[in-house]
């Protein structure tokens, strides 16, 4: 199979991207298969490229890593062969911290290291925002990198811990981490997950048969049959081994910030979250932005597909019809052709079609998720107005992404953000559109179900991307010349 990463869809550039996913599993025959299909259902957190490991008593630690999908890299029978063993973990990314665009199979996790008590693996979700400082120290000591992760950190921390056992010496590692992570470990005999003390990026317990599973969201759970126990609280680590499930509170408490950022588009629609259904939180998102920003129209009309749980719930909450006015080319691959410019200036057209005989003539409720650089807002309103129709509305089911996100998702730079450098109505303008409205901050806390919207003065989500107010301080960014928001702003 080919080791080399396929070029990113050309189109494809104006959503933010959650960097990946974590899955591992113990007491199972033939866990690499678990683990590849737990890998398969989170593939919407990253496509860049995966990996899996697994310990067998007869041929130790095993470790194949990919460019690519899942499906592409760990369906192959003589690739699974090379991953014996009843416990194994995986990971699916994009490339947020190191050298993006420019990954090597290096950086591709799980990461691997063996002490003297033995080995170890890890999968990491989230982004270390004190990386830089820790390499640098880390360097220093003697450590000798092998990628440009953040996440190789974590077992260099390990190695230089004076620990007796490696769930100890995680701990020690982790306390020494700044920023978001939910990781997901393994030993020979035991799988390890921990949350970091805020909570950002999700991490959930599963049990099967005799067996357990650790996972990003609930659908990998699903999609191995296994039954969904509990979310792995922030700032809780557990062990689980023949003995069962020990949970660990190895930090001190914080009051939870949960991404609400999972809710609005990273998470699957078929997740669960905090006890609730993504899907019907997403309807609720699209309820509420109904409330706030009516308008007069024929057509409810979702930008598929992570526009549509919304519009479905405007759709419901405003009384205006919905219908699938833009169609979804479903077998649009990462790769199709090389992009010529006369390809380029084709647009999404290669990835959505409008559907003519719906809308021509209509007014036109546009519903989707974010607006992030605006380019593909632009292109979608000039496909919809040239397939005739009056007017065209955007809705859009979360604030103004006005601010980075240093936590775990792949986030243009500031200036970069549409939201950043323009007004509402500037945005109105330069998208060309008949209106253009969001959902109020407190307006998607409802929606989330919190019943008096935000509380200024002790947010109970993370939202940074929207308000500019980071839970941890991005302190390599700070270091690189990023400016935090500031009292006038």
């Amino acid at each position: 199979m080919s080791q080399h990463m396929p070029p990113a869809h050309p189109f494809d550039d104006d959503k933010l991207k959650e960097e990946c996913g974590v899955f591992g599993v113990v007491g199972v025959t033939d866990a690499a298969n678990f683990v590849a299909l737990g890998l398969h259902a989170l593939q919407h957190r990253g496509q860049e490229a995966g990996g899996i490991v697994t310990h067998d008593p007869e041929t130790g630690f095993q470790s194949v890593r990919r460019f690519g999908y899942v499906r592409d890299n760990f369906t192959d029978p003589a690739t699974m062969a090379m991953l014996p063993g009843s416990i194994g973990i995986g990971h699916v990314r994009y490339s947020t911290a190191g050298n993006k665009g420019q990954t090597a199979i290096r950086d591709v996790q799980p990461f691997f290291g063996e002490f003297a008590m033995g080995g170890a693996a890890i999968a990491h979700n989230g982004n270390i925002t004190n990386a830089n400082a820790l390499r640098r120290e880390l360097i220093d000591r003697g450590s000798i990198f092998q990628s440009s992760s953040d996440s190789e950190c974590i077992i260099h921390l390990m190695a230089r811990s004076l620990q007796k056992s490696i769930p100890d010496r995680m701990e020690d590692a982790l306390r020494r981490v700044e920023g978001a992570f939910s990781v997901v470990a393994m030993t020979r005999t035991k799988l390890i997950g921990v949350r970091d003390p805020l909570g950002v990026r999700p991490l959930v317990l599963g049990q099967l048969g005799d067996g357990w599973a650790l996972a990003s969201e609930t659908c990998a759970l699903d999609i191995i049959g296994a039954d969904f126990v509990r979310e792995i609280d922030p700032g809780e680590m557990v062990v689980i081994s023949e003995k069962g499930v020990e949970s660990l509170r190895p930090f001190r408490p914080r009051r939870s910030r949960f991404c609400i950022f999972e809710h609005v588009y990273f998470s699957r629609p078929d997740s669960i979250l905090g006890g609730r259904s993504v899907y019907e939180t997403r309807e609720a998102i699209g309820k509420e932005l109904a409330r706030e920003a009516p308008v007069e129209a024929d057509l409810v009309c979702p930008v598929p597909d992570s526009g549509t749980p919304a519009a479905i719930g405007y759709s419901q909450q405003s009384g205006i019809p919905y219908g699938m006015g833009i169609i979804r080319n479903q077998y649009m691959g990462r790769t199709f052709i090389e992009p010529t410019e006369q390809i380029r200036n084709m647009g999404v057209r290669l990835k959505l079609n409008v559907n003519r005989a719906l809308i021509k003539g209509k007014r036109v409720v546009l519903v989707d998720d974010s607006v992030v650089r605006g380019t593909t807002s632009r292109k979608i309103k000039e496909m919809i107005l040239d397939a005739g129709a009056r007017e065209v509305h955007f809705r859009i089911a979360s604030p103004p992404t006005a601010w980075p996100c240093f936590y775990g998702v792949d986030t243009p730079q500031r200036e970069k953000l549409l939201a950043a450098t323009m007004s509402e109505e500037e945005m109105r303008s330069h998208l060309q559109v008949d209106s253009l409205r969001f959902i109020t901050l407190d307006g998607l806390y409802r929606a989330v179900g919190e019943a008096n919207g935000r509380n200024p003065a002790e947010p109970q989500y993370c939202d940074a991307c929207f308000s500019g107010e980071y839970p941890v301080e991005p302190a390599d960014m700070i270091e690189q010349g990023f400016r935090m928001k500031s009292a006038a702003e």
